[in-house]
């Protein structure tokens, strides 16, 4: 406080409100293959509708992936998603060889000045989708516009010959002809050469000396034609001609099952490069398309005259460039590419910084326990405010009866995994599930759905209660199982720590386990422990943040424990431990730990425990004897 030289009042505010926070504990994180969207990049999603939107509907390369974030989505409304692709995909581009465009963050560091060869435009994401995207973009020169020369159509065919033409240049396929007046002739399905092009059978008859129009076949999708934005009129250019209209169309019908479908369209885009709309946006066409959902902006046409370039500044006199012609692209040389283990753990690595990601349930999906011992090898005990989820390879669960317990354990311990954490947790096999997309059944692990299990015990219980069980261990959208272990096959898979999945006639299949990937004793060896730490060490850590650079004396720890016990009692009250105390005062902060700027707290639990095996005594006693003679009062 500083001191006053004079009298007067000092109003001082202290902020003593401080709690230890809410922290979340129902947020997946997954790494698939997928049919389309941004490649290593982690996009939150909260439905299986979204996650179509995003990444697009399953087929069968991508379902046992797709399925896998779209079941633990059926449990919960949060998950990261990360689409991963081989190094041979590729993004489909109007010419040239294709490239790999991963994200935004690529795509404005590496494409967002136009350096790529690839035409005008290419599709947002890499894939085969992309081939079927169509881009057509018109400027008030091409709207309707006048051709060059004269023509002679006849009804006779469909070839249109021309004197002193440039069909190759002015018209494009799709252009719809008509006469001055707008009577329509035809629409154009191939340009041979300058003077020659090829129409539907014509309407009318057109004489060697008439003019015809090349109106933009998708002129009826907007209420106007292109002219001058309401920006460069303020400025003062009049005619400055600066805006476009764009259309993306799915031309094969591959995105949305119609071919030739709209799927986006833009209106009075400017092509000044400080163009801004009458609510302030950026209306720059680049910039504006960078919005898309299917294409980037690659590069300026080509297909322009010789007044100022695109992109320039808008000024009074400004007069952009016109277009010769439409500029009609259909995207092609998309590649798919199924990701390999290596491009997998790559997409994991964005998991691996707790500070930059919140994430605490980690799906691993159909990808092999090799991946899954990365995942908790470098993510999980890495962040150690998070558990991974795995299940068996399905060779081991599906045609191999009488061997499925005995080949899961091998594969429990084999060297490829052989996991020792608490972080990780197996479960026994796949499950046989319906594709409603294709009208298929599919095979998909179900380690997305033990992790859904966790996310719904948090919204119908809290994160410290079990996930198994009948009460809370209901499993969703299952026809059959791989694999349903019996008692026995239960006993053996349990002891290595293996959580089995059972379908019990009538009453639905249930994850009937609760156990981590620990092997010794210990209560961090059940889920409902793990988690349990996880959310104290999370919740007070946070908490404990805002006592750094504080002195390191009898009113700061008392603070601190003031801070936490309030918190311990609230979890204490809502059944997730038994007891606790906080020790945090001179015993151990000693002065040598204050001389050392350090600052220690020990918090001891004693955590709430699961049942996990039930022991019912059933009496027989004569009629005579009292209970009380033989359980006592």
């Amino acid at each position: 406080m500083a001191f006053q030289l004079s009298p007067g009042v000092l109003v001082v505010e202290k902020d003593l409100t401080n709690v230890v926070p809410a922290v979340a504990t129902s947020i997946g994180g997954y790494v698939g293959e997928f049919a389309w969207g941004p490649v290593l990049d982690a996009v939150t999603i909260s439905s299986e509708l979204e996650l179509v939107k995003t990444f697009g509907k399953p087929n069968d390369t991508t379902a046992a992936s797709f399925f896998s974030a779209a079941n633990f989505l059926s449990y919960s409304n949060n998950l990261k998603v990360v689409r991963a692709v081989g190094t041979a995909a590729r993004n489909a581009v109007a010419t040239g060889s294709a490239i790999l465009i991963k994200n935004e963050d690529e795509w404005d560091g590496s494409y967002a000045n136009g350096q790529a060869a690839v035409g005008e435009f290419a599709a947002k994401y890499p894939g085969t989708l992309g081939n079927s995207i169509k881009v057509s973009m018109c400027d008030s020169a091409t709207f309707n516009k006048a051709l060059t020369g004269t023509v002679a159509i006849t009804l006779a065919g469909t070839t249109v010959t021309g004197t002193g033409t440039a069909f190759n240049t002015e018209v494009a396929i799709g252009s719809i002809i008509t006469t001055t007046a707008g009577v329509v002739v035809g629409t154009v399905t191939a340009i041979a050469s300058a003077t020659s092009m090829t129409i539907t059978a014509a309407a009318v008859a057109v004489t060697v000396g008439g003019s015809i129009k090349a109106k933009w076949q998708f002129a009826d999708q907007f209420d106007a034609a292109p002219g001058t934005t309401d920006f460069c009129t303020t400025l003062g250019a009049t005619s400055a001609n600066d805006e476009l209209h764009v259309v993306v169309v799915d031309a094969l019908g591959v995105l949305t099952g119609t071919p030739g479908t709209i799927i986006e369209k833009w209106v009075g885009m400017s092509k000044a490069s400080n163009a801004k709309t009458t609510q302030g946006a950026n209306n720059y066409y680049k910039e504006v398309l960078t919005g898309s959902e299917y294409i980037w902006w690659m590069d300026h046409t080509a297909s322009v005259g010789a007044n100022d370039a695109w992109g320039s500044t808008a000024i009074a006199t400004s007069t952009f460039k016109l277009l010769t012609s439409v500029v009609t692209v259909s995207l092609s040389g998309g590649i798919d590419a199924t990701p390999v283990t290596g491009n997998i753990t790559t997409g994991w690595d964005l998991f691996a910084n707790a500070e930059l990601i919140d994430v605490n349930l980690l799906v691993t999906g159909p990808w092999g326990l090799t991946v899954s011992k990365y995942i908790i090898d470098n993510i999980a005990e890495t962040r150690r405010d998070c558990v991974a989820f795995c299940s068996p390879s399905l060779a081991a669960v599906y045609n191999n009866v009488g061997d499925e317990a005995a080949d899961i354990i091998a594969e429990r311990v084999a060297g490829a995994f052989n996991a020792n954490s608490s972080y990780g947790v197996l479960d026994s096999g796949w499950k046989y599930q319906y594709d409603k997309y294709n009208d298929k059944y599919r095979w998909v692990p179900l380690n997305p759905d033990v992790a859904g299990l966790c996310a719904r015990t948090d919204n119908i219980a809290e994160p410290w209660f079990s996930p198994g069980g009948l009460n809370r261990g209901q499993i969703k959208n299952v026809v059959k199982l791989a694999y349903s272990p019996d008692k026995t096959d239960r006993d053996e898979l349990y002891k290595k720590g293996i959580n089995p999945v059972v379908s019990f006639p009538g009453e639905g299949t249930v994850l009937f386990g609760d156990k981590t990937l620990l092997a010794k004793p210990s209560a961090f060896d059940r889920i409902n422990v793990r988690r349990l730490f996880i959310v104290l060490e999370k919740a007070i850590a946070l908490a404990a943040k805002y006592q750094l650079f504080e002195f390191n004396d009898a009113f700061t720890r008392s603070q601190f424990r003031n801070l936490v016990e309030p918190f311990l009692r609230d979890v204490q009250g809502r059944r997730g431990i038994f007891d606790f105390r906080v020790v945090c005062d001179e015993t151990n902060n000693t002065g040598e730990i204050i001389d050392t700027n350090q600052f220690v707290a020990d918090i001891y639990i004693k955590p709430a425990r699961s049942i996990n095996f039930m022991t019912l005594n059933f009496i027989a006693t004569r009629t005579g004897v009292s209970f009380n003679e033989i359980v006592g009062a």
